[in-house]
């Protein structure tokens, strides 16, 4: 069995430790940021990471009405552009907090009068000593290239700084997050059964919208990097204005389609892509009945799950179709060729 396997099946303990442990640290942040609230947020990362920060753009919009920027650290690395930070918070997320771009955004925001967070699975990184607030991803160490419990993780984190700027996020509801991750891994011998289908497979895509379109950023990662696999990544409003036209008959869409705001533009998509006698495998809940008369194949986590909550669980079976998918093609997954766990750019 690969790392990335065993450290997929790690996650409810990750993410429940993650919580127990951060909670404090966040409430006490909650009541410091009370008195210097930001007008604008900005998100800094890389890899898997940046797909975490996706996330957040969409959930502390959503949630705390604060506008959300994703950073371009070749503003800094490659322009030496200066940026007036003043009454912004400035996030750099990190698994290894040791990407120097990453890093760089962080310290030049400071000394642009920005307040600093830095989200890291390493207490004791360079990202941590330079942020004014760290908090920490307690995932244990992640041996696997292919990151998957540090996203998790880092989109928990995301979630604890959303109740903290004052959004609508409910400890209660995040402490069920654990559980869910743990159903969601009861799927693992039916998606294992699911990846020998698709054993031959080199090109897909990915769709989803919302709060899952960073879930299609990092399946289509995971595709890529640990089974080779050219996955392109779209919003299903993205898709059906142009890229819909590589679709023909067997073509495989995997795609997120979770009860809520975004059905009904899933929908149409899906719809679309049925037309056209595409493969789609499709991951949803009890919650969304409609979805599998639309798909060739169906992932369906047990229980009825709020939007606003189902990002770590559905992202579960995601990584687990891809690590076994490695294995049916007789790759390793922890062990892409070309790329190292700490990727240093600028």
């Amino acid at each position: 069995m690969s790392r990335m396997l065993e450290e997929i099946r790690e996650q409810p303990a990750a993410l429940e430790r993650t919580l127990s442990s951060e909670l404090r640290r966040i409430e006490r942040f909650k009541q410091a940021v009370a008195k210097r609230p930001p007008r604008l947020i900005v998100l800094a990362a890389r890899g898997t990471s940046d797909n975490a920060a996706l996330f957040g753009r969409y959930l502390l919009e959503v949630t705390t009405g604060i506008p959300v920027s994703l950073a371009a650290p070749a503003i800094y690395t490659l322009y030496n552009a200066r940026v007036d930070y003043r009454d912004a918070l400035v996030v750099a997320i990190s698994q290894s907090g040791e990407s120097t771009d990453t890093n760089l955004v962080l310290e030049r925001a400071r000394e642009q009068g920005a307040l600093t967070i830095g989200i890291t699975n390493e207490a004791s990184s360079t990202l941590a000593k330079l942020a004014e607030h760290v908090f920490q991803v307690r995932a244990g160490k992640e041996r696997s290239v292919a990151a998957t419990k540090t996203y998790t993780g880092q989109v928990l984190m995301l979630y604890l700084l959303a109740y903290a700027l004052g959004g609508r996020i409910r400890i209660d509801d995040l402490r069920r997050l654990p559980a869910r991750a743990e159903s969601a891994l009861q799927l693992e011998s039916g998606i294992r059964e699911l990846s020998g289908r698709y054993r031959f497979m080199d090109h897909a895509v990915v769709v989803g919208r919302g709060l899952n379109y960073s879930n299609a950023f990092e399946f289509a990662l995971k595709m890529m990097e640990t089974c080779y696999v050219v996955a392109e990544r779209f919003s299903s409003a993205d898709f059906l204005h142009g890229p819909i036209a590589m679709v023909e008959p067997n073509f495989p869409v995997f795609v997120f389609a979770p009860p809520g705001a975004t059905w009904l533009s899933i929908e149409e998509t899906m719809d679309r892509v049925k037309h056209l006698k595409a493969e789609t495998v499709v991951i949803t809940d009890a919650g969304n009945t409609e979805a599998a008369a639309r798909a060739t194949r169906v992932i369906r986590l047990p229980g009825k799950l709020p939007e606003l909550y189902t990002p770590i669980p559905y992202i579960v079976p995601a990584q687990i179709f891809a690590a076994c998918l490695a294995e049916q093609k007789g790759l390793d997954p922890d062990k892409p060729r070309t790329i190292s766990k700490v990727t240093l750019t600028m």
